[in-house]
């Protein structure tokens, strides 16, 4: 067992040595210390491993990436670099060697790249700087720097350098083609907005001749119950008759003004939800004039609301385009029916699939003379018409398309010669809405003024001095200016004078929300009372919260709405 033991022990300590001897190998190898390995094959045959040999893979996969690659001394000098570098700086290979990195790096980042290669030094580094090559050329590039560490030796810094310059190119094509969108939606809503706007004047236009028919037969109520008014031996009983004769006609002349200019207004899509059976109820009124006398309007109703999600205006301007057409097609004589349902589908349609689903149907049909097959494909089609030269621009039923598909419905047609025709407006059934807060607290009633001061503004001499009376006989006390500024100034002079201020909204200079805005900001305890007949301020922007008296007014509104105002005043106070 002693001499097997010892055999053992010998060969243990020959295998040491000879690992050993091959660790020092290794090392040597990476040290650089050797030219050549040579080292005995599985037959005895020496085989000869070179230095160049090994790394000649590594050397040329840095020579042929799409990458510029180098070496840096400790203080950025570039010690190799591969082909790609070369060709990025512009200089032949062998030119890169001892030339500074930072020759190539634009002044304004020769900062960054100090700050690069201070920090490779204690970790690897990236940064995005701009290089300019031996022939001025600009490049951005992404440059990337890692510490070499050398036995025994100063260690290096390892680099890549990406070239941006076609990437950032890129980014820029792109920008410059989303700039190029974003102007064409901006155009392209622009357009349609004008579209819009000229669809609806169209309508108004069909209106004008009607609406001045019934403002000439209001205006004759009103003339001749004057006339009447001035007879002294008029009795009593017919005075009054006359009296109330030219209140009910101011109402209903106010009620049609108000109609169209809300039909008319421009303004963007504003989607609310509303009922389509009482906005259908509303307009009713306008469609009878706008057929005239001949044609007769049956309107048949839901018993339960039917409520959608649109833009009120443009679901007006809609029926108001098929009432055109229904008219003209029964040549001003027939009946025109407006019905409002509950629908659970869309019927297929124009080659169309149909559409299950909670709909609203609003449907127009008439007794005129029906669409011909050939033209009913056409017939929403923009500025396709069959009527005269300047009987129509074909952009009616067009905008009766676009506001269903906006608003996710659907419209169809049926229609026979010699029978009528149907349009359908299908639109998406929507849940009621939230019911509004009622106010707390009693409701103040109208009464006499007491002495309250009114401050009103009007520049309308005939309007401010009817105004300034009125208050009178309801025992307001009142200073009367004609603008905004001459407000302030009243204002400013005698500020605990005035317990409201009643304004006129459109006045030369500054409007009346403008005033109030300003007497918000300046005199929060004043309340402000804000009038007027019709503003584009008020359509476009609101009434930013304050009181609004639509003109024309009666003594009993004005009356109720300042003392509502004043009362508020008084219990805040």
């Amino acid at each position: 067992m002693s001499a097997e033991l010892a055999a053992a022990r010998a060969r243990i300590a020959e295998l040491e040595a000879r690992l050993e001897e091959s660790e020092d190998t290794l090392a040597a190898i990476r040290r650089g210390d050797f030219d050549a390995v040579v080292v005995e094959g599985p037959n005895g045959e020496r085989l000869v491993y070179t230095l160049e040999n090994a790394d000649r893979p590594y050397r040329v996969l840095i020579e042929q990436i799409q990458e510029g690659a180098f070496t840096l001394s400790a203080e950025g000098t570039l010690l190799y670099g591969n082909r790609r570098l070369a060709a990025m700086l512009g200089l032949r290979q062998e030119r890169l060697i001892g030339q500074p990195l930072r020759r190539f790096v634009l002044p304004e980042d020769a900062d960054a790249l100090d700050a690069l290669v201070a920090g490779a030094a204690e970790a690897p580094a990236r940064a995005e700087i701009g290089f300019r090559d031996a022939e001025g050329a600009l490049h951005p590039v992404h440059l990337s720097l890692a510490r070499l560490e050398r036995d025994g030796e100063a260690p290096l810094l390892c680099g890549v350098l990406t070239d941006l310059t076609e990437q950032r190119g890129r980014l820029d094509e792109l920008a410059a083609a989303n700039a190029r969108l974003t102007a064409e939606i901006a155009e392209r809503e622009r357009i349609e907005d004008a579209l819009r706007q000229s669809q609806k004047m169209e309508a108004v236009g069909q209106l004008t001749g009607g609406v001045a028919h019934d403002f000439n037969n209001l205006l004759t109520v009103i003339r001749s119950s004057t006339d009447l008014l001035k007879r002294r031996e008029l009795p009593e009983e017919r005075r009054a008759r006359y009296v109330l004769a030219i209140s009910d006609t101011v109402d209903r002349a106010a009620k049609l003004t108000g109609q169209l200019l809300a039909f008319a207004r421009r303004q963007a899509l504003q989607p609310e939800t509303f009922d389509a059976g009482a906005s259908v109820a509303a307009i009713g009124d306008m469609v009878g004039t706008l057929t005239g006398a001949r044609i007769r309007v049956s309107v048949r109703l839901p018993e339960q609301p039917c409520y959608v999600h649109a833009d009120p205006s443009q679901f007006d301007t809609a029926l108001v385009n098929i009432a055109v057409n229904a008219r003209d097609a029964m040549e001003g004589e027939g009946t025109l029916t407006i019905a409002v349902a509950a629908a659970e589908s869309v019927p297929a349609s124009r080659g169309q699939m149909p559409v299950r689903g909670r709909f609203v149907a609003v449907s127009i049909g008439d007794t005129g003379t029906g669409i011909a097959p050939e033209v009913l494909a056409r017939i929403f089609e923009p500025f396709f018409t069959t009527k005269g030269v300047g009987q129509g621009t074909g952009l009616g039923l067009s905008q009766v398309f676009g506001f269903a598909k906006q608003s996710g419905g659907e419209v169809t047609v049926d229609s026979a010669l010699g029978r009528g025709t149907t349009f359908t407006l299908y639109l998406p059934r929507a849940e009621a809405p939230a019911a509004a807060a009622l106010p707390s607290g009693p409701a103040l009633a109208p009464g006499s003024g007491h002495g309250t001061c009114v401050l009103v503004v009007e520049d309308n001499a005939e309007v401010g001095s009817f105004a300034t009376q009125t208050l009178a006989e309801l025992g307001y006390g009142t200073v009367w200016v004609r603008d905004a500024d001459a407000a302030v100034a009243a204002l400013e002079h005698e500020p605990g004078r005035f317990d409201v201020v009643f304004s006129d909204v459109v006045m030369p200079g500054r409007d009346g929300v403008d005033l109030a805005g300003e007497i918000r900001r300046r005199w929060p305890e004043v309340p402000v009372v804000l009038t007027s007949g019709y503003s584009h301020v008020l359509a476009q922007e609101g009434t930013h919260g304050f009181e609004l008296l639509h003109k024309p007014y009666s003594v009993e509104q004005l009356s109720h709405v300042l003392s509502r105002v004043v009362a508020v005043r008084r219990r805040a106070g």
